[in-house]
Parts: structure tokens; sequence; C-alpha cells
């Protein structure tokens, strides 16, 4: 196994510019897929005109986003201008979206600071034109500890329609185990629960998930410098819910591409954005990975191992600073 990690880059800026010498998008930049027709482009959500066109009038029928809520966090925007900012992208997602159609958005709360920004946000979105549909909870396996409060272990999506979609409930059961007893019911005089009318250990999806693994360096999905990855199998949920074979998916922060890889994978077309060059080269990077050798992710290499290897720049770089060394995959007979 290739032992070559990434620090966060979101957080490192003299690494995300040694990686610009090695992406294939300038800002205004679009990426057309050859094979299934998905496109990535270098925008920001400002960009709207330019969005718009690279759509070139089709609408989508879903919209998922993660938006870069930790802005907050590290003061980069003031929480005012974070919730003026969200709104230009979801009057965006509004013109975009076909009239019947689904948003998911995952959204932090922070539980230090009054759970901002998730309930400004969520008031911004009574006037969006949006009807709500569901708070899904997500579990984490892992969360930061601490000795004063209870140990954060979830992460927030919001469930929003326009119109009237269809929502294809899961044919078969997934892997969350019933874990409690409830929905007690009189069968031929007799009271049960979930547990004695059911001869499955598992129940589908509601909107509290604990089947989802958290993304972390031991898994083949991971993308080392991705801070917050989101987990495919989330992804793939959501695009089954609310989204038919064939149908236009839409993600304005792609960050490590994973609503990509997931619309390739469930024969989807995507159409997906970041502000960002190396993000956006790692969301192509990714999907070319899948088709070239069946890998969702790069586990505890990352995706600019190759280009690293031959940089002496970016090596001493992270040897320096993270003592991260990079060297090359020994073959073993």
């Amino acid at each position: 196994m290739i032992n070559a990690p990434l620090p966060r880059i979101d957080l490192d800026d003299e690494l995300r510019n040694y990686l610009l010498e090695y992406c294939r998008l300038k800002p205004g930049e679009t990426w057309n897929d050859p094979e299934k027709k998905h496109k990535v482009a270098c925008l920001g959500v400002e960009d709207n005109q330019q969005i718009k066109k690279i759509f070139e009038g089709r609408k989508a029928s879903l919209a998922i986003h993660d938006p870069p809520y930790n802005f907050i966090a590290f003061e980069k925007k003031k929480l005012e201008k974070f919730i003026s900012w969200c709104k230009v992208w979801i009057k965006l997602t509004n013109e975009l979206l076909d009239e019947n159609s689904s948003l998911y958005v995952w959204l932090g709360a922070d539980q230090n600071s009054h759970f901002q920004p998730l309930p400004q946000f969520m008031q911004m979105m009574e006037d969006s034109g949006f009807e709500s549909k569901s708070f899904v909870t997500v579990r984490n396996q892992r969360g930061y500890g601490t000795q004063k409060n209870w140990m954060a272990i979830r992460q927030e999506l919001l469930f929003y329609t326009k119109g009237n979609p269809k929502f294809y409930v899961e044919a078969d059961y997934t892997d969350i185990p019933k874990i409690l007893k409830g929905y007690y019911k009189t069968v031929n005089g007799k009271e049960t629960d979930n547990f004695e009318r059911s001869k499955s250990e598992f129940i589908r999806a509601g909107n509290v998930w604990v089947d989802i693994q958290q993304v972390f360096y031991r898994m083949e999905e991971n993308v080392n410098g991705c801070f917050a990855q989101k987990p495919l199998t989330s992804i793939q949920r959501i695009v089954n819910a609310s989204s038919a074979k064939n149908d236009l998916v839409i993600d304005f922060f792609s960050h490590s591409g994973t609503t990509l890889l997931a619309c390739e994978q469930l024969e989807r077309r995507c159409i997906t954005i970041d502000i960002d060059s190396v993000f956006c080269e790692i969301t192509i990077r990714r999907l070319e990975q899948f088709r070239n050798k069946k890998l969702t992710g790069w586990q505890n290499s990352n995706p600019f191992y190759q280009e690293i290897l031959n940089d002496k720049k970016i090596k001493k770089y992270l040897s320096d600073k993270y003592e991260i060394k990079i060297q090359e995959e020994k073959v073993t007979s």
C-alpha cells in the first residue's frame, strides 16, 4: 500500500499553489466528459450567467449541495454574509431545477455557537420557493471529543422539494439495524412490536441514518486532502431516492467529487462546479480512477501522487512542514 497522505488542502495555500500546476482547469473553464456527458466547471456560485450557459437550457431533477459552512468557524465570513451568499446559490438552484425536483443541502450546526449556521439557513429557506420535507441526521462513527459536552457525532442533511417530484422508496432493506423496539400493535389478541412482526433484522431508511460509515483513511473511497468528505453511500441513497436513470443532477460544491462519482455509478448525468481548480482536478481524476481501475478513491495515497513523487519542491515542503515522506511504491512479487 502506498503511504502518501495529504494534509487539508483548503487550509494550506502554499500546498494548493504547488498543486495548481497540475490542474487542467483554470477559473472559468469547463471539462466536458467525452463518455457520459458529465461536466465539471471551475466557477463560483456567483458566476450565474456562466453556470446557466453550461446547462444549455436543460433542467435538473435533483440538486445536492455541500457548501463550505466552516467559513464561519474560520472567520472568513460573518454569519450574515454567509446567509446572503447562500441566497445567491439557492436562487440559482431554483432556476436550474425542473418544476418538479428535489434539493438536498448538507449543513453543519456549531453546538458551541448557538448551532449556527443551521437555524439561520433554515429560516432563510422559508422564502426560497422550496418546501421543507425532512431533516435527516447522519451518525458518524467518530466525533471530536470533549470532557464538558456530549461528543458531536452527527451531520445534518436538509431535504427540500420544488413542485411535486417523485420519491423512489427503497425496494430492498438497508443495513440499518433495528436498534429499538417500537411500533406496538395488537395481532390476534397479542401485543407485538416491530421485532416480532418482521423476519428481517433491518429497516428501510428513515430520517436517521446509522448505517453510513464516516470516511477515513483506511477506506478505499478516501480522498486525502479533502476535509469532511461525504460518504459515497449517502450520496447514492439520495440519488436513488430522488432521481431516475438518465436524469440530470447538479452539485455546486464538488470538493472530492462524490456526487459525480455516484451519478456515474447510477447512470445519471452530473454537472458539478467548484471555485477551486484543485478540487475540480480531484473530481475529474476520481472519475478517471474509477473508470480505469474501478476504485472509488485513493485510500492512503492521494490524487496527485505521481506528480508529487517527481516534484522535489512539493516533496520537500510536505517533509519539512508535515513530516510526510512521499516514496515510490515498492512492488513485491
